[in-house]
């Protein structure tokens, strides 16, 4: 169950309207890796999970966190647009310097959403439910978790430097701050798990299964060797399994491929020696070789 506080998880007060920023600032609320994707990627997370309960309980409370911070970011977009009709940008776009620097305000605060946020990113392109993973793998999906949280970490920072608006870089130093807390967070239950489960995902394959001949080997598929001096390419493999062992002309494996033609009913390209002989087929006896008998001459 879900109740709703009133009060912001933490202040959401721009110091002046600014529409060309509440466009900008769409990303981090409906992009790939906004909050809208890390709220609905952790409460699936949280409500499939059949693990240790600790694990649910810690899913699901950062999960509630990010519907707060779907809010703070949609109350903070609100307040960008009050004040601030479309017309006047497009006054101050006729301008074709004007236009260059401030990129343009999303019309669609204006004429969809009544000047208030939605769940798009920064081009107007629709939030969608592919953006989250949750697979019933706790070790897979927190990785996820933290790719998620880096990534989005990143693009907050670099909003924080796109504005100067203080009331706004004091919501987002918040914003970075948990971001901060939460790639930690998920760091510290990936160790945890990797100590029982195993670096590798899944750990319950069973590696006898697998073509072990290559299972940790580094091949070189492009020019130079620089690749060859990382950690990746020598020394002790991550699952403590093996060594990594550098490849560097690594050799073809397979067949080469030689399929089959398709059925007539497909009317595909068939191969050459198949259209001799179809346009063979089509000719009257006495008109193959050019009419002459075959050992004519």
């Amino acid at each position: 169950m879900f109740y709703h506080v009133k009060e912001l998880q933490y202040n959401a007060k721009p110091s002046q309207p600014d529409p060309v920023y509440a466009r900008k600032l769409q990303e981090v609320l409906g992009g790939q890796y906004g909050e809208i994707t890390v709220m609905m990627q952790y409460l699936f997370q949280g409500w499939n999970c059949r693990a240790d309960h600790k694990y649910k309980d810690m899913i699901l409370d950062i999960a509630t966190e990010e519907i707060a911070h779907v809010e703070m970011l949609a109350t903070m977009i609100a307040q960008l647009l009050d004040g601030a009709p479309a017309g006047d940008q497009e006054l101050g776009a006729q301008d074709p310097t004007v236009e260059a620097v401030l990129g343009g305000m999303n019309p669609q605060h204006a004429i969809v959403s009544g000047i208030g946020a939605s769940p798009t990113d920064s081009v107007g392109y629709p939030w969608n439910s592919r953006y989250t993973i949750s697979s019933g793998n706790l070790l897979a999906d927190f990785r996820a978790n933290l790719n998620a949280e880096s990534q989005g970490r990143l693009q907050v920072v670099r909003l924080y430097e796109l504005t100067t608006d203080p009331g706004v870089r004091d919501m987002l130093s918040f914003l970075i701050a948990r971001d901060t807390m939460h790639q930690n967070q998920w760091m510290a239950a990936i160790e945890e798990l990797e100590q029982t489960q195993g670096a590798i995902v899944p750990s319950t394959f069973n590696q006898e299964y697998e073509k072990q001949e290559v299972s940790y080997s580094f091949m070189n598929y492009s020019q130079g060797e620089e690749s060859s001096t990382g950690r990746w390419a020598k020394g002790p493999t991550m699952d403590g399994q093996a060594n990594f062992e550098y490849v560097q002309n690594p050799e073809a494996m397979g067949q080469k491929p030689q399929l089959k033609p398709a059925p007539k009913f497909i009317h595909g390209t068939p191969p050459k020696d198949m259209r001799m002989m179809q346009g063979a087929e089509k000719l009257e006896p006495n008109q193959i070789n050019g009419g002459q008998p075959p050992n004519s001459q």
